[in-house]
């Protein structure tokens, strides 16, 4: 799934349908808030942003994905207005892939989204299987075993077992645990963390132990041969 992000209708439809006639999953976003949104429900394999938004612009939305470690490594591609020098530059250094200078041709878009998704390893689209200890997470099938046993997680459990799995060792703050698996508006206690890894704890039983405390800072997902 590819999003695009412009808060112009006629070229933001423009882009999906172009997108999918070249047969790709795309869906098109007005503004921050609707992204922002879509993203806490499922992460897109690429992300074309344009700089210049209502609200919370571009350039914004590209630094707070390149901070959350789940967002983190999503392909993202820059829409600039033409001879806006300033924003290329600022956007690929902060993280963007590659940049679109408007007006641009669609097919030209086409074929920088494939080149920026060969580069990044994502262009078949693969998922991953994610195995530490006894614990297995199959992302193909939205499944977790433990010893190969099938387990049944909630969303936010699997969400929150993605993020350990996919960093071993890594320490996470509560704060980053809100952000990364609740959303970066999510305005609730950081309790809600403490509660969601005690049941993940019991329902990955001898597994759950890997997951540990750091007095004073939040969790990590112990390494499995440490």
């Amino acid at each position: 799934m590819i999003y695009c992000v412009e808060d112009d209708q006629a070229i933001r439809d423009l882009m999906v349908y172009t997108l999918k006639a070249s047969g790709f999953e795309a869906r098109g976003f007005e503004n921050a808030p609707a992204f922002w949104q879509a993203v806490k429900k499922g992460l897109p394999r690429l992300v074309i942003l344009d700089v210049m938004l209502p609200g919370e612009d571009g350039l914004t939305i590209l630094n707070k994905l390149r901070l959350s470690p789940v967002t983190a490594d999503i392909p993202l591609i820059m829409a600039t207005a033409k001879g806006s020098e300033y924003d290329k530059v600022i956007g690929l250094d902060s993280g963007a892939d590659d940049y679109l200078v408007k007006p641009f041709g669609m097919m030209e878009m086409v074929s920088r989204i494939k080149a920026v998704l060969r580069r990044s390893g994502s262009e078949t689209g693969k998922v991953k299987d994610l195995t530490c200890g006894p614990v297995k997470l199959d992302e193909g099938r939205h499944r977790v075993e433990v010893a190969g046993r099938s387990v049944s997680l909630t969303l936010k459990e699997y969400d929150l077992l993605k993020l350990f799995m996919e960093h071993p060792g890594q320490v996470f703050t509560r704060d980053i645990i809100l952000s990364s698996v609740w959303g970066m508006d999510f305005t609730g206690e950081t309790r809600t963390v403490d509660v969601h890894i005690g049941t993940l704890r019991t329902k990955l039983e001898k597994g759950g132990d890997l997951i540990r405390t750091v007095r004073g800072v939040g969790y990590k997902m112990e390494v499995a041969d440490e």
